[in-house]
C-alpha cells in the first residue's frame, strides 16, 4: 500500500512511532518506574523530566492514539490492561524523547538534510520507506513513486502535517541508530574472555554429591534471631532498592453472577425473542436490534462462529431456523439466509472514485460507468486506474492482490465474491465509488449468508443491587474494625493486591482496578478506601495494608519478605555441622553418605554456565564450586539453594580448542552491546531527575 492511502487511513499514528521503535523500547523496557512528589503537580502536568514538563493534553492525545492502535492489532474495545499498556507506552516514549535528545546534543550526534532526503528518497531508505513502499515479494523500493508521492503531498496542507511526521519519525530512528552505533563500538571482547566464556559452556564436569535439604527441618522448630534479618539485610541491601513507590492492599470482592432466577428470566425473554424472529419481516433489521453481539449480514465462511452452533448451521438449508443454544454463557439464534459455494479468495483490481470530488455519487457512477465502457473497448485498466483513481493501489494499476472475505466493506466483498473472473463491477461503499475487475477466483467452499442473535446471561438488577447492598454494609461497618476479622467473621474470602505500581493495569483477581489503585495512592496505610468499586462482575471494597516509597526500603519493610530466606540461613547453619561432622575423618563422598544416612547421587556432564543439578533445580553455589575443585578431593560443606552438599568430583572433559575466536568474540560483543544499551539507558534515568504523575490521570 502507499504512502498516501497509509496516511489516509491512519492518519496521526505515526506521531507515535518512536514508541514502537525496537531501540527504544529496548533501552526503556519495563525500566521507567520512577517517583512522584503528588501532591506538587500541576493539573495539567502528567510529569517531567529534567524540568521539561509532559502536558497531559497532548499526553492524552498520544494515548488515545496509542490505544488505537493496540485495539487495531489486539481487537476487541480496550480493557484496562491495554489502556495502561498505552500510558507505559507514550510515558516510555516522552522520557526517551527527553533523554536522548540530550544525549544526541551532548554528543553532537545529528541528521543532515542531505541525510534524511538520502533516507527517503536515496539508494539505502529508512525502514520506514521500505515497509510503506516496498514491494511485498522484492522488498524493493519503487523510488519514482516515493518522490512524486512527497511532492505532490506538500501541496495539501493536511497531508504535509503527515508527510512532515513521517520525516521527523525517520530523523528519529536515524539519530536512534547512531547512538546505538555509537554504545556498540565501544564494546570491546578479550581473545581470553572468549576463550573463557567458550570454555564455561563447553567444559563438561561429572561427580557424585550428597546432601541435606533445608526442608528436612521443620519451620516451626527454627529461631530465627533479630541479628540473623540484619545481618542477611546489610550483606543485600543492594537487593532492597525499590525503583518506584508501590502500594499493597487487601480487598473483599462481592460477586455478581447470575443467579438461577435470572437465569429463569433471560431465558423466558429469548424463548419469546426466538418466537418473534421466527416470523420477523426484517431479519437483519431485528437481528441488529437485538443481538449482543453483531455478525455482519453477509456471507460468512465455516469456522467463524461458537463451535456448538457453526457445526449445525452449516449443515442446515436455507430458510432453516436454529436456537435457541446455550453456550459459552450466551444463546444463540440464527437464521439461515441463503447458503452458496463461493471461492476461497480473490484476486481483484480497483479505481476508487471520490463523490465529494466529483460532484455527488450520481456523478462518480456515471464516470465509473463511462471508464467501464472504455475498458469493454479495450482501454487498459492500469492506466485508468493511474489517471482516475483516489486510492493508493493506484501506482500498481489499481492492483489490491489477494484476500479473503472479512478484508473487503460488504458491498465490495458481495461484488468480488459473488460476480466472475472478467466480471467489471460497479459498487457504492463509505470509501466512494468503486469500479471493480476480478481478476482471478481461488478455490470454492460453502457459504452462508445468516441473521444472527446472540443474548447474554447476565445478572438482572435485583441481583446486581443485592451484592452492592452487600459491599455498602460492609464497607460501613468495616471502618469501625479489622477489615480480615470482619470478612472471616462473615466467611468472605480476603484477596491481596502486593506491590502494586502507579500505573499498573491489572492486580490479582480484579478485572477492571485502575480507580481503586488511583485512590490508593491517595490514600494513607490502614486506611479503608471510602467506596465500593464496581469491577466487571463483582463489587469491591478495600483497604491499604502497606506503602514502600521509593528508594532502599528499610528492614521492617522488607522482613516478612525476607523470612524464608533468612530461615533457610539458619537451616543452613544447623546442616552445616551435621555435614562438616561427616567429613570428618573420611576418604570419599561414600563415607560421607553413609554417616548421613543420606544416597550418593551421580551427576554427569554438567557445564559451568548452566548450573542445573538433575532433579535438585539451579545450584550456582555447588556447581561454581564443582568447577573449582580438583578430582577426587572432598568439598567442604557447601550451602546451596535447597539444602547443603558435599561433593567429589570425577572428572572433567575439557573441549576442543576453540576453532574460531572471531566469531565467538563478534557474538559475545552484540550480546554485551544489548546489555550495554540497556546500562546506558538506565544511567541517565538515574542521573535525572523524573517526576510521574501519571496516576492522577489515569
Amino acid at each position: 500500500m502507499g504512502l498516501m492511502t497509509f496516511l489516509r487511513n491512519r492518519a496521526g499514528y505515526i506521531l507515535i512511532g518512536a514508541i514502537g521503535f525496537a531501540i527504544v523500547a529496548f533501552l526503556v523496557g519495563d525500566a521507567i518506574n520512577v517517583g512522584k512528589p503528588f501532591w506538587a503537580a500541576s493539573q495539567k502536568v502528567v510529569g517531567s523530566v529534567d524540568g521539561e514538563e509532559i502536558n497531559i493534553d497532548e499526553f492524552g492525545a498520544k494515548v488515545d492514539q496509542s490505544l488505537a492502535q493496540f485495539k487495531q492489532q489486539y481487537g476487541g474495545s480496550g480493557n484496562a490492561q491495554m489502556q495502561a499498556m498505552a500510558v507505559d507506552n507514550v510515558w516510555q516514549g516522552e522520557v526517551a524523547k527527553v533523554l536522548l535528545g540530550k544525549e544526541y546534543n551532548r554528543l553532537g550526534i545529528t541528521v543532515s538534510s542531505d541525510e534524511l532526503a538520502d533516507l527517503i528518497k536515496g539508494d539505502n531508505p529508512s525502514p520506514l520507506i521500505v515497509q510503506y513502499f516496498g514491494n511485498p515479494q522484492t522488498g524493493q523500493v519503487d523510488r519514482a513513486q516515493v518522490i512524486r508521492t512527497f511532492k505532490e503531498g506538500y501541496k495539501d496542507p493536511n497531508m504535509a502535517k503527515q508527510l512532515q511526521a513521517v520525516e521527523a519519525e525517520i530523523e528519529r530512528q536515524a539519530l536512534q541508530q547512531k547512538y546505538v552505533k555509537l554504545i556498540s563500538n565501544a564494546v570491546y571482547v578479550t581473545s581470553l574472555e572468549a576463550n573463557d566464556e567458550y570454555v564455561n559452556r563447553n567444559k563438561l564436569a561429572n561427580f557424585k554429591f550428597v546432601g541435606l535439604e533445608y526442608a528436612s527441618i521443620p519451620d516451626a522448630s527454627v529461631k530465627i534471631a533479630e541479628s540473623d534479618y540484619s545481618d542477611y539485610y546489610n550483606d543485600n541491601k543492594q537487593r532492597f532498592e525499590n525503583p518506584t513507590e508501590t502500594r499493597a492492599f487487601e480487598y473483599v470482592s462481592f460477586s455478581v453472577s447470575p443467579t438461577k432466577e435470572d437465569s429463569a428470566a433471560v431465558k423466558t425473554q429469548v424463548e419469546k425473542l426466538a418466537a418473534d424472529f421466527r416470523t420477523a419481516a426484517n431479519d437483519s433489521l431485528f437481528a441488529a436490534v437485538n443481538s449482543d453481539v453483531k455478525v455482519p449480514y453477509t456471507y460468512i465462511t465455516k469456522g467463524k462462529l461458537d463451535p456448538a452452533v457453526d457445526s449445525v448451521v452449516f449443515n442446515l438449508p436455507a430458510g432453516s431456523f436454529y436456537g435457541p443454544k446455550f453456550s459459552g454463557n450466551s444463546y444463540k439464534l440464527v437464521k439461515v439466509i441463503d447458503t452458496r459455494f463461493s471461492p476461497d479468495s480473490v484476486k481483484a483490481s480497483h479505481i476508487l472514485l471520490d463523490a465529494s470530488k466529483l460532484g455527488g455519487v450520481d456523478k462518480a457512477v456515471k464516470l465509473a460507468d463511462s471508464l467501464k465502457g472504455l475498458i469493454q473497448k479495450g482501454a487498459s485498466f492500469a492506466t485508468l486506474a493511474a489517471q482516475y483513481s483516489e486510492d493508493g493501489s493506484k501506482d500498481k494499476g489499481g492492483d489490491l492482490g489477494t484476500f479473503v472475505r472479512g478484508q473487503m466493506v460488504p458491498e465490495f466483498e458481495n461484488a468480488a465474491f459473488n460476480g466472475n473472473v472478467g466480471d467489471l463491477k460497479i459498487v457504492t461503499s463509505q470509501f466512494g465509488v468503486h469500479l471493480i475487475k476480478i481478476e482471478k477466483q481461488i478455490g470454492s467452499s460453502k457459504v452462508a449468508k445468516l441473521a444472527y442473535i446472540e443474548k447474554s446471561l447476565m445478572a438482572s438488577n435485583k441481583t446486581k443491587d443485592a451484592a452492592y447492598k452487600k459491599a455498602s454494609n460492609f464497607l460501613s461497618e468495616v471502618k469501625g474494625g479489622s477489615f480480615s476479622e470482619l470478612a472471616q467473621k462473615k466467611g468472605y474470602t480476603v484477596g491481596v493486591a502486593d506491590k502494586v505500581t502507579p500505573t499498573q493495569g491489572f492486580a490479582p483477581g480484579l478485572d477492571n482496578p485502575r480507580q481503586l489503585i488511583r485512590d490508593a495512592y491517595d490514600a494513607k496505610k490502614g486506611d479503608v478506601l471510602d467506596q465500593v468499586y464496581q469491577m466487571d462482575n463483582s463489587f469491591v471494597v478495600a483497604r491499604v495494608t502497606d506503602i514502600r516509597p521509593k528508594g532502599t526500603l528499610p528492614l521492617d519493610a522488607v522482613k516478612k519478605d525476607i523470612e524464608p530466606i533468612v530461615r533457610n540461613i539458619v537451616k543452613a547453619k544447623m546442616l552445616k555441622e551435621k555435614v562438616d561432622k561427616a567429613l570428618q575423618g573420611t576418604a570419599n563422598i561414600d563415607q560421607v553418605a553413609q554417616k548421613l544416612a543420606k544416597p550418593v547421587t551421580p551427576v554427569q556432564n554438567i557445564v559451568f554456565a548452566n548450573p542445573i543439578i538433575p532433579g535438585g533445580g539451579q545450584e550456582n553455589k555447588v556447581v561454581g564450586s564443582v568447577f573449582g575443585s580438583q578430582p577426587g578431593k572432598l568439598s567442604k560443606a557447601i550451602d546451596g539453594e535447597r539444602g547443603v552438599y558435599a561433593f567429589s568430583v570425577d572428572g572433567f572433559t575439557n573441549p576442543a580448542p576453540l576453532a574460531n575466536t572471531y566469531k565467538q568474540k563478534e557474538m559475545m560483543m552484540q550480546a554485551t552491546a544489548q546489555r550495554s544499551l540497556g546500562a546506558a539507558f538506565q544511567a541517565l534515568q538515574d542521573k535525572s531527575d523524573i517526576k510521574d504523575n501519571r496516576v492522577k490521570f489515569y
